[in-house]
């Protein structure tokens, strides 16, 4: 049987994993030529094509999502191994790579991040906004952040944010055209800002709580927006009621820009959780990181 070179197997894996040399080139540090003569040969060796090369780009075979499959997650090990070793170091370093969405992003990693990085600058830290509940580990994330009620239960999950109330308002100029509701179920007669999910494939239903009472109402409206700060535009230029986080509208409520509604309906959920693969060995600047996230106790 012939011998391989692992580094062979690794340009393999990453430009698999990119369906594109450029971006495989880049990820490596070697050039676009080296790389296609080093998938030639590999080929040649395995006796098998393992990539199909387009205009548009590159896939793999069914032999390469197999081959892939089987030796991709010993490569991860592989490179969490070296860095835990490397994370001997006196100085914490990497990419810490997050997945989150725009709320969770201004109000908890912002804050506490831009405090943490000045005193470690050898830590990157790459926040994706996503609405959806995508697969960190196909992903390649680090970690994610969503409330506390939507983490996988194969995950570890830290605290980083107190529980949080959602809250239903609507500017002064739409209550002078319409009456405020005095329960979840007139908002049928109203117009609402939607929230579309791409998780949940359509609109997101407004739950409210009251005396161990709960509902789901699904509302109508001119407007769906695929972001919060979107539907807390649409509401305070008058367009309808928004049911948003209650620190995103506390300000615009104490200057009068937007009135509250159904306040002893707001439900609490939990707070935001930072979560990652129970198998993962955390490296020294993502325990660093997540540790400057920690909500206290």
């Amino acid at each position: 049987m012939p011998r391989f070179d692992f580094n062979h197997l690794r340009t393999f894996i990453a430009v698999a994993r990119e369906r594109s040399f450029t971006r495989a080139a880049a990820q490596l540090g070697v050039s676009q030529s080296a790389l296609s003569h080093t998938i030639r040969g590999l080929e040649e060796k395995m006796g098998i094509r393992l990539l199909t090369r387009t205009t548009r780009g590159v896939s793999p075979t069914e032999a390469g999502e197999r081959l892939l499959a089987s030796i991709g997650p010993y490569y991860e090990g592989i490179e969490a191994e070296l860095d835990a070793l490397s994370d001997s170091r006196e100085k914490p370093a990497g990419t810490i790579r997050i997945t989150t969405h725009d709320h969770a992003a201004d109000t908890i990693l912002w804050p506490k991040l831009s405090r943490l990085l000045p005193t470690f600058p050898d830590i990157k830290v790459e926040v994706n906004i996503h609405y959806g509940l995508i697969d960190i580990v196909a992903d390649r994330f680090d970690a994610g952040v969503r409330s506390g009620d939507q983490v996988a239960k194969d995950m570890i999950a830290v605290r980083i944010g107190p529980d949080q109330r959602m809250a239903v308002v609507g500017a002064p100029a739409y209550f002078a055209r319409q009456p405020r509701p005095s329960s979840p179920r007139e908002l049928a007669a109203h117009d609402c800002i939607n929230l579309r999910l791409p998780t949940h494939g359509g609109r997101y239903a407004w739950e409210f709580e009251k005396d161990g009472q709960k509902l789901a109402v699904q509302v109508q409206g001119q407007f769906i927006f695929n972001t919060t700060p979107s539907m807390l535009r649409g509401a305070m230029a008058g367009f309808g009621l928004a049911y948003v986080p209650e620190d995103m509208v506390q300000e615009p409520i104490a200057f009068g820009l937007l009135k509250p509604v159904l306040e002893d309906w707001w439900p609490t959920f939990p707070g935001y959780h930072l979560y990652y693969p129970s198998r993962r060995q955390a490296s020294h600047a993502f325990t660093v990181v997540m540790n400057a996230l920690r909500h206290p106790a």
